[in-house]
């Protein structure tokens, strides 16, 4: 399996990101679009999804250098969904963009649900937004590769976000072990080799054609990760709980996986 790279003949490229935004939020989707300020300092308009009806919430933004970053959160299913789209450099003989995606479990707690974010507003939509908790990065060894054809039993968002990506979709294997428990089909998983002796990191490789272990950084600068809830009191000072507001979160992720040459990973030269 391989990083994927779209080339020029693949079509206009803004016209390709248009097709992929439409395709990750088609549905009876509400939107709220957010200005951010990314650990670089600079600025960028994060557009946020709801959609009540799929239960799933796709939260999308352009890193500093001009990387286009979706995740989508499929409550339905549990199922978190990482899709990178990188400039390639040209003068080294790469395409225009290579496209990554990453699927991993949703675990509860990690971001507020559907139906709430559907009902967020912003009073002041020129403020600028920096999360009020930065959580510690994950590290995550991508070490099982996802045969696209079977992905609809596992999240119906996967082929519509991830198609690009084609043989660059990677998973884990703590989690496929878990969705095999629950009766997926096994032939939707592919191990991949991540750690294993001689294989060495894409950084200390020389050579752009030797087979690395590859690393890739993501952060989501600001998301609404907990639901904050105030007290009314009444006349016998009882109280009574109700929803008054969101907290919001940062969060990093390192996904570490196997690529045939080093060409495919060349962002490890300037860690």
């Amino acid at each position: 399996m391989f990083a994927r790279w779209i080339s020029p003949g693949s079509g206009r490229l803004t016209l390709l990101l248009w097709l992929l935004t439409v395709s990750v939020t088609l549905g009876s989707a509400s939107e709220l679009k957010v200005r951010v300020r990314l650990a670089d300092g600079q600025i960028t308009d994060e557009l946020l999804e709801a959609d009540s009806e799929r239960d799933s919430i796709t939260v999308e933004f352009k890193q500093g250098d001009g990387t286009l970053i979706t995740f989508v959160a499929d409550f339905k299913q549990d199922v978190k969904i990482f899709r990178a789209l990188i400039l390639g450099e040209l003068e080294r003989g790469q395409s225009q963009y290579q496209a990554l995606c990453f699927i991993t479990r949703l675990n509860h707690n990690e971001i507020i649900p559907s139906e709430s974010m559907a009902r967020l507003r912003q009073k002041n939509p020129q403020a600028i937004r920096t999360a009020e908790e930065k959580r510690s990065t994950e590290m995550l060894s991508m070490n099982v590769a996802v045969n696209l054809t079977r992905t609809w039993q596992l999240s119906a968002h996967i082929h519509n976000m991830c198609s690009v990506a084609r043989e660059a979709v990677y998973t884990r294997e703590a989690d496929v072990k878990h969705w095999l428990d629950r009766g997926m089909d096994s032939s939707m998983f592919e191990p991949q080799a991540v750690e294993v002796p001689g294989l060495q990191s894409c950084g200390t490789v020389k050579d752009l054609w030797q087979p690395c272990s590859c690393s890739y950084n993501l952060r989501l600068e600001w998301y609404p990760c907990l639901l904050k809830y105030c007290r009314n009191r009444d006349v016998s000072g009882r109280g009574s709980p109700y929803k008054c507001g969101i907290k919001s979160c940062s969060k990093g992720y390192q996904f570490t996986y196997s690529v045939p040459h080093k060409q495919l990973c060349l962002w490890e030269e300037e860690n």
